[in-house]
């Protein structure tokens, strides 16, 4: 497999916040602009409980709660961040990379509190090995993949992998990364990954697959069902389900965080109904 474009920096993008506290974030590229709006109801909900925090009693006896969470999920989790400090005045730092990569950090003794996977194993490889507090694992959401190309006449479905026009195709790494060992398995299941896999550039993790797409770098790439909410232009394909073994993404609360009254809470309120109204938003199935 290709490894190439390592270095290739983020389109260019410019942010825009609207009078209701909508933000607009756009991509430019010579082959494609890509815009995402979030706005009115979350945002507004957001803002109400802010200031429903300020007005109320500040955050006395507030904590700060260090979480390691897949690439994927960085939107959802920051705006879900947002809603836990406004509810309850607990501080919430991010740490986003490939679910293998920081499993690979939590094992060398990195301090995060949280572990949001993008699967299932390493949570529960995380308790096997002694790192995650037994009983503290549950499903938080469940992705999908889509194919995905910024030119808006390329994918029409399957049959886009088999016409033989694609020269670059972007995946994420199917070894760290569970987005990019879905896009592997659908190549199999379509019985294309032979001849495709000459052609594949791999992201560290599915941000950077999408990035390679929406540059112009790869003509198409397999990304997560998220990164398409609100995004216009473009062609995309989903792929059925039964493709690629399913990808859901577990929290399980690491040994590190036990004793951080903020890490439990971050925890419950990531099971709790305004969490799962954001999750749901940004394109996933809400986990148990």
């Amino acid at each position: 497999m290709h490894r190439g474009f390592d270095n290739i920096p983020e389109p260019p993008r410019r942010l825009t916040l609207d009078s209701l506290g909508g933000r607009r974030l756009v991509y430019t590229s010579p082959m494609f602009e890509h815009r995402v709006r979030r706005h009115d109801p979350r945002a507004l909900r957001v803002a109400a409980a802010v200031l429903a925090a300020v007005l109320g009693t500040g955050a006395a006896g507030a904590d700060t709660v260090s979480v390691a969470a897949a690439a994927n999920f960085a939107a959802a989790a920051r705006e879900i961040g947002a809603a836990f400090t406004a509810a309850g005045g607990h501080e919430v730092t991010f740490s986003f990379g490939s679910t293998g990569q920081l499993y690979a950090q939590i094992s060398q003794g990195a301090p995060f509190e949280v572990f949001l996977a993008a699967d299932q194993d390493r949570p529960a490889r995380a308790e096997r090995d002694g790192l995650a507090v037994p009983g503290t694992r549950f499903t938080y959401a469940t992705g999908a993949i889509v194919l995905f190309s910024a030119d808006p006449g390329l994918v029409t479905g399957a049959d886009t992998l088999r016409t033989g026009h694609v020269t670059k195709l972007a995946i994420a790494n199917p070894v760290t990364a569970p987005y990019g060992h879905a896009a592997v398995e659908t190549m199999k299941a379509l019985g294309v990954y032979d001849t495709l896999a000459p052609r594949i550039v791999q992201g560290g993790n599915v941000v950077q697959a999408f990035q390679f797409v929406a540059s112009g770098n790869a003509e198409v790439g397999f990304v997560s069902r998220a990164q398409l909410v609100g995004v216009e232009g473009g062609s995309r394909w989903e792929v059925p389900a039964d493709l690629y073994p399913a990808i859901a993404q577990d929290a399980v609360l690491l040994t590190a965080g036990a004793d951080n009254a903020a890490a439990r809470a971050f925890l419950e309120f990531l099971r709790g109904g305004t969490a799962r109204e954001i999750i749901a938003a940004y394109g996933y199935d809400a986990g148990n």
